[in-house]
């Protein structure tokens, strides 16, 4: 049993790896983009683009999940995910992208604030372009200041990536409560959050050692 039970929390657990590595894939050059046009000079794209994130924000992830899923089979009477585990897993992470895109927004309009404009002038009078000097000054200082921030959501979206379960997506968390309404079986759940626990400190280790490289503005 406790092999069988093994196979099924490591496949649920592949499921969870995907979710997570697509909705990082996609959801940090969004957020990124996103904190741009929130400090763009053109008013109505600030605004619309704070508002949507006050919505995205100001609301629960399993909602905006439920929503995605189901909303378009019954708004144009078309499921358009399909209704196989790929097409669960594509509507999960299409929520994720949103939700923490708007998220790692925040964080980086922070970091990009919080690079002293001074720093900038000086660019300028260097002769650099807008695009140098962002890319040259303002990124590399503002990746610094969000690694704590943002090493505090990436753990998140580990633990969040158990909301997959409201549509049915067989992840981990899926994986073992299935053993429970199965078989009865409790012990199952334990040993999930032992596959949580190894996913979460192995990035604990890893955000620790970007950090220490990255100690090069104090």
């Amino acid at each position: 049993m406790f092999w069988t039970v093994t196979q099924s929390l490591l496949s649920g657990l592949g499921t969870t790896f995907e979710i997570f590595i697509f909705t990082l894939l996609f959801a940090l050059p969004f957020g990124l983009i996103l904190a741009l046009g929130t400090i763009s000079k053109f008013k109505p794209l600030s605004v619309f683009i704070q508002v949507l994130v006050w919505i995205i924000r100001g609301t629960p992830l399993m909602l905006q999940l439920i929503i995605i899923f189901y909303g378009p089979g019954l708004w144009l009477g078309h499921n358009i995910w399909s209704g196989n585990e790929s097409g669960r897993i594509t509507a999960t992470v299409v929520a994720f992208v949103i939700n923490y895109a708007c998220y790692f927004s925040v964080i980086f309009r922070g970091g990009i604030e919080g690079v002293p404009a001074g720093q900038r002038e000086a660019g300028q009078v260097l002769g650099m372009t807008r695009t140098q000097i962002f890319f040259k000054v303002t990124l590399i200082q503002m990746i610094k200041r969000v690694v704590p921030p943002m090493s505090n959501e990436i753990i998140t979206l580990v633990k969040d990536t158990s909301l997959a379960r409201i549509i049915a997506a067989y992840e981990l968390t899926f994986a073992g409560y299935s053993f429970m309404k199965s078989a009865g079986l409790t012990w199952p759940l334990f040993y999930t959050g032992v596959f949580y626990l190894a996913f979460v400190g192995v990035l604990t280790l890893l955000f620790n050692f970007i950090e220490k490289k990255l100690d090069y503005f104090k």
